[in-house]
């Protein structure tokens, strides 16, 4: 019944939908199984097209499953791959690596982005679109192939193939230094309150709360206050702009 409501949903026609996984194989080294699903994943929302009971057809759910997988696969990637760093650098490397902009800059290396239907052109395409069909692409082939050949390709097809992680570590976001530009630049008061506490293992634990206009828009834990204020302003920047 899935099958054939998802075989009633034109997105590509069959010439493309033909070049589009053929690409995709060469690629990221799979032929989809559920083709429809790739289909989705790159269809934007801009570019939905609509089931019988008039919903809307887009990749907004995949890439939301796309996002949770690519997170734990990259912070295992990361873990084993740097077995000597701390938590604090651990966090940032995992958010510059999926960094919505840096993840569009990818599609666009890979070359997957002339596959993307959108209806919306200008920079915020070049930002966010793109990245946002690259999560949902690795949430159809979670669905499609499971986690194992999710993490195979994202880490031998994408990471070690696309992505320079010492030119990754030596880009500066220092996440505490953009919200308060941002905050200067827009006449905003910015606060961060810290708090430390002990944990069961005796070792110190900060708490960082960042406040906007008297507004809690941010929260950050980490092994030191320096950590923890990034990880509060991180979380406070992405409630102002989505793309970081």
């Amino acid at each position: 019944m899935i099958r054939s409501f998802y075989q009633r949903i034109k997105l590509f026609s069959r010439n493309e939908g033909k070049e589009f996984y053929l690409f995709l194989k060469d690629v990221i080294g799979i032929y989809p199984s559920n083709s429809r699903l790739y289909d989705i994943a790159f269809t934007h929302r801009s570019a939905s097209v609509t089931d019988s009971l008039g919903t809307p057809i887009n990749n907004e759910r995949l890439e939301y499953l796309g996002d949770a997988v690519l997170g734990a696969i990259v912070a295992e990637f990361l873990y084993k791959r740097f077995p000597q760093r701390d938590e604090g650098f651990l966090t940032q490397m995992r958010s510059k690596l999926v960094n919505r902009t840096f993840m569009s800059e990818l599609m666009i290396e890979m070359g997957l982005d002339q596959f993307v239907r959108s209806r919306k052109i200008g920079n915020k395409a070049v930002s966010s679109i793109y990245g946002d069909a690259l999560e949902a692409l690795i949430g159809a082939i979670y669905l499609d192939k499971g986690y194992e050949t999710s993490r195979h390709i994202v880490v031998k097809k994408i990471l070690n193939v696309y992505v320079d992680l010492n030119k990754v570590e030596e880009v500066d976001q220092n996440f505490k230094s953009q919200l308060i530009e941002w905050g200067q630049k827009n006449k905003v008061e910015i606060d961060f309150k810290t708090s430390e506490e002990i944990t069961n293992n005796k070792n110190n634990l900060f708490t960082t709360t960042v406040i906007i206009d008297n507004e809690t828009k941010g929260k950050g834990v980490g092994i030191s206050k320096k950590v923890s204020q990034q990880n509060a302003a991180h979380e406070a920047l992405k409630k102002i702009d989505p793309d970081l």
